[in-house]
């Protein structure tokens, strides 16, 4: 199990290009199963989850060619079903949970599929109901073996109907979209989720002869093909890193360009820093944030200690609540983080209170955070990264805090950012692999 050694209390400079989405990645990945015919797609993250799922694929049967750094060829063509049920694949699939969307493009193309219980962060319930119901209303039928936590999954044919889904789950979106897409029929979906990400997933199927209408919106209308066809695709840069890094350069009191990104692609991501006191500028095709000596926190128009919480797109992204509760111990006021999708993401903040920061957890999805506006800095420590989110926000902290941190279980941050370490030591930061 790796380590990071960081001392801390530096500030950086110069430029970083973010990497391609992960969230992203995990979908178009999975649709590369609609076709016999190549996909090509480019701005893949070299990151341990994107390689498990690409592994995955290879397992099937994928045909998958490494054209240049970051660019793949996939090519579905000869796919062997008997894969799904050796202990290989089990092994596999458990490891990454975006594996539960290889269902949707199975069923679409076979009539048949296989999962085992997935995984991912431990970061609350994540439930897989809404994938289910979605599938069964398109003519899918699960049996759960209880003893190895797995489902067998099969189809006669599946057919197009309207769906109000009970959450706007983006894999669960995802996985209904790319079953529906060669469904018979037109297929309705209400309360579907509208990240960029399914944005870019169906933009994708439409390339590659899907009829997918009412993009970027919450319902969405498709009509069944019969069959799809090759493509090539280039995935959004990483919002997720993009959003790290605003947080970096704002607790190390950097100057930071972060490389070909539009603040219109962000959402409300930009605003939230900026309710917290961090400056976001665009210059031409970059944002840049400049270094400052301190930011304050914003009040509500009456006075009242400002709240940050999370939502469903185009609300701000649970994603970034770890790192936004992060550079808030650092600014100038209080403010209240309320953390509403998932109930075990604010339990790293114990590692920030023994770093000296003034946070007050106060129940799993509410924590206030009293900024400390530089004046005591925070102070290194040895920790552990308990999901990919909190671990890349310690070590934000960490690179803000006076001394030595060591971070441990890295493994969970390499899951979903690329070669972090080296590009922080290219912006001067002093960090090491251990």
């Amino acid at each position: 199990m790796g380590s990071f050694r960081i001392t801390g209390g530096f500030p950086l400079t110069g430029e970083v290009t973010p990497q391609g989405a992960k969230n992203e990645a995990l979908q178009v990945i999975c649709a590369v199963l609609l076709t016999n015919e190549e996909v090509t797609l480019s701005n893949v993250p070299d990151i341990i989850d994107v390689n498990r799922l690409i592994g995955l694929l290879k397992g099937l049967g994928v045909d998958v060619k490494k054209k240049e750094e970051n660019s793949y060829l996939f090519k579905a063509e000869n796919i062997n079903l008997n894969y799904l049920k050796t202990e290989e694949y089990y092994q596999k699939a458990t490891s990454i949970r975006g594996s539960v969307m290889i269902i949707g493009p199975l069923l679409a193309r076979f009539g048949t599929g296989f999962l085992p219980q997935p995984g991912g962060d431990k970061i609350g319930r994540r439930r897989l109901d809404t994938h289910f119901k979605g599938l069964e209303k398109l003519g899918a039928r699960f049996r759960y073996d209880a003893e190895n936590k797995s489902y067998d999954i099969s189809t006669p044919g599946l057919k197009g109907d309207y769906m109000l889904l009970e959450e706007a789950s983006v894999t669960g979106t995802a996985n209904i979209i790319m079953a529906s897409v060669m469904a018979r029929g037109k297929t309705t979906i209400f309360n579907a989720a509208s990240e960029p990400y399914i944005v870019q997933l169906c933009k994708m199927l439409n390339n590659m002869g899907a009829r997918i209408s009412g993009i970027g919106s919450n319902l969405l209308v498709i009509e069944g093909v019969k069959e799809l066809h090759g493509t090539s695709h280039t995935l959004l840069s990483d919002m997720i890193e993009v959003g790290s890094f605003i947080g970096l350069a704002a607790m190390t009191r950097s100057s930071l360009t972060i490389k070909n990104v539009d603040l219109a692609d962000l959402g409300r991501i930009p605003d939230i820093f900026r309710k917290i006191g961090v400056t976001v500028e665009q210059r031409e095709n970059d944002l840049f944030v400049p270094a400052k000596e301190e930011y304050a926190i914003e009040t509500f128009i009456d006075g009242s200690i400002m709240k940050i919480d999370d939502a469903p797109w185009p609300g701000f992204t649970p994603d970034l609540i770890s790192i936004v509760l992060v550079v808030a111990t650092q600014a100038k006021g209080s403010v209240l983080i309320h953390q509403k999708m998932f109930e075990s993401r604010l339990f790293f903040v114990d590692k920030l209170i023994d770093m000296g920061a003034r946070i007050i957890l106060c129940d799993p999805h509410r924590a206030t955070v009293i900024g400390l506006n530089h004046e005591s800095p925070l102070r290194g420590i040895k920790m552990s990264s308990p999901d990919i989110r909190a671990g890349v926000a310690l070590l934000i902290a960490a690179l803000s805090a006076k001394g030595e941190s060591i971070i441990e279980n890295i493994e969970q941050i390499d899951r979903g950012y690329q070669n972090i370490d080296g590009r922080l030591r290219e912006l001067g930061a002093k960090i090491e692999r251990i």
